[in-house]
């Protein structure tokens, strides 16, 4: 079998995608309130910044992958209007109910369903916009699943890839301890599950820097492809635009 990380361990890649379910199933019903408190609010700014770099317009069409609990399909909701169209979508079924439900409270209803980045069931060339948020470091093949994002764009279409990313060298120190020794007790402390929060700084560590996910966005079909990093590195909006 194929072998592939999860975290820092060396794991069969059936495995991973288990795994990462099961982290996402445990911390779906706290998973706003922990994204408060370990960014201290911060992710609602970057989630913003997406939205006005996605420069939607009335009658746009787009596809929300990694979608969780809808904050973003609900903010590109209010953007496209009622001649546009948001799908959102999620691989892990808890973390799309809980975004489900959000989005109901909130009088939204969208196209919802559970769908595997690496094989979209969409046709080819039909979003102007494709985002993915904290997601893509979750993906087993980054490759794949960057190359299926590409394919249902139309040309000029926008990627949107909102991740954790590479930290300015200055803050590595503090960032490892905050994310190694801080985050975990958090995570018990709060969502009673510290190994989902560990598995998460350690997904951080293994996923593409900031060139390296840009390189890789070229070579799964984007033209241009550019990035603007937040918070010191700690997170990077890419930006890729289809050919």
């Amino acid at each position: 079998m194929t072998q592939t990380h999860f975290g820092f361990e060396t794991v069969d890649e059936a495995e991973k995608a288990k795994r990462v379910r099961g982290v996402f199933d445990s911390v779906a019903s706290k998973y706003d309130v922990m994204n408060d408190l370990m960014s201290v609010g911060l992710h609602r700014v970057w989630k913003a910044y997406t939205v006005t770099v996605a420069n939607l317009k009335e009658g746009d069409r787009v596809l929300d992958i990694a979608g969780g609990t809808g904050d973003l399909a609900l903010a590109f909701s209010k953007k496209v209007g009622k001649t546009g169209q948001v799908v959102h979508t999620d691989i892990n079924e808890a973390m799309l109910r809980v975004g489900r439900d959000r989005l109901l409270d909130a009088g939204v209803v969208l196209p919802t369903l559970v769908c595997d980045a690496e094989k979209l069931p969409f046709p080819d060339q039909y979003f102007d916009v494709v985002s993915v948020a904290f997601g893509l470091r979750n993906m087993t093949h980054k490759d794949v699943a960057l190359a299926e994002m590409c394919r249902v764009l139309k040309p000029g279409g926008k990627l949107l890839v909102l991740e954790f990313s590479k930290v300015a060298p200055p803050l590595e120190k503090l960032y490892d301890w905050y994310s190694f020794k801080v985050l975990p007790k958090l995570g018990q402390l709060v969502a009673g599950d510290a190994h989902s929060y560990q598995y998460l700084a350690e997904s951080i560590r293994m996923h593409p820097g900031q060139e390296e996910l840009k390189a890789l966005m070229h070579k799964s079909g984007f033209g241009h492809v550019d990035f603007h990093n937040m918070s010191g590195g700690v997170v990077a909006l890419h930006v890729g635009i289809r050919c």
